[in-house]
């Protein structure tokens, strides 16, 4: 029967399982995630030979006029050594997990969970997944609501593969599409706004200004894309009381 049962356990029936329990469902990015690892031995006795923690987003990828949706890894840590958990076990775990300060923010379409995964030779692995919903920085959060401020209105947000030029820590970028509700419908059709790179003290921003196609030749440079500019700039702490005003200048010079 023991034989049987490891067999079994070997392709995940009658197997350990794991559990993590987060303190809160809700993250600043850059955030410390506190929580518990629950391991339950199953019908065996089975050799664990580490817990690995990650934290994963999906994002859309192009290739040949089609679109797929990948899964990237933000972050991935080894949680514990080596153990060993008996049959019908309980073991509790402790984890401390800094969520990164460029995380995606969960907003629009894009979406951010916490993976567990024990880590077992010759058999499936169990694993564990937590939806979480993270919130920008201090100093993203006043970008974003400085954009706002201005009279646009958030339209969409996702994560999309990045580009050559902008390749960061991730394949992809999140990109704030943002349509404009005041005095700039007149000459914009929109703005796109992307954290290329974020600290404790500043952000990197890529402003996509996309002016309204006035005449035919006009008509023509929109084909073009020559209607867009794009502007990068960074955004710092001391830049917090005159944020509004600073982006204000960016983009009615590229009106």
């Amino acid at each position: 029967m023991s034989i049987f049962n490891k067999a079994l356990a070997s392709i995940g029936i009658g197997a350990a399982t794991v559990d993590t329990k987060l303190e809160r469902a809700t993250y600043r990015a850059g955030e410390v995630m506190h929580g518990e690892i629950i391991v339950r031995g199953g019908n065996v006795e089975q050799q664990v030979d580490a817990i690995y923690v990650s934290v994963h987003t999906t994002y859309i990828r192009e290739s040949n006029d089609k679109k797929y949706t990948d899964v990237a890894v933000i972050q991935k840590v080894k949680a514990t050594e080596p153990f060993s958990i008996a049959a019908g076990e309980h073991k509790v775990f402790p984890i401390s997990l800094t969520l990164p300060i460029d995380t995606p923010i969960t907003v629009g379409k894009t979406q951010v969970w916490i993976q567990t995964g024990l880590d077992i030779k010759n058999a499936i692995d169990p694993n564990d997944k937590d939806t979480i919903r993270v919130q920008p920085t201090k100093l993203a959060e006043s970008v974003l609501d400085a954009v706002s401020g201005l009279g646009f209105r958030l339209r969409e947000a996702e994560c999309e593969q990045a580009s050559t030029r902008f390749h960061g820590n991730y394949p992809f970028v999140q990109e704030f599409e943002f349509v404009p509700t005041g005095s700039y419908r007149r000459h914009l059709d929109e703005l796109e706004l992307v954290f290329l790179s974020q600290s404790d003290y500043s952000v990197d921003i890529l402003l996509q200004i996309d002016r309204k196609a006035k005449g035919l030749g006009s008509l023509f440079a929109e084909a073009l894309d020559m209607d867009e500019s794009y502007v990068r700039t960074t955004i710092t702490r001391q830049d917090l009381p005159t944020i509004q005003a600073k982006l204000q200048q960016i983009i009615a010079k590229h009106s």
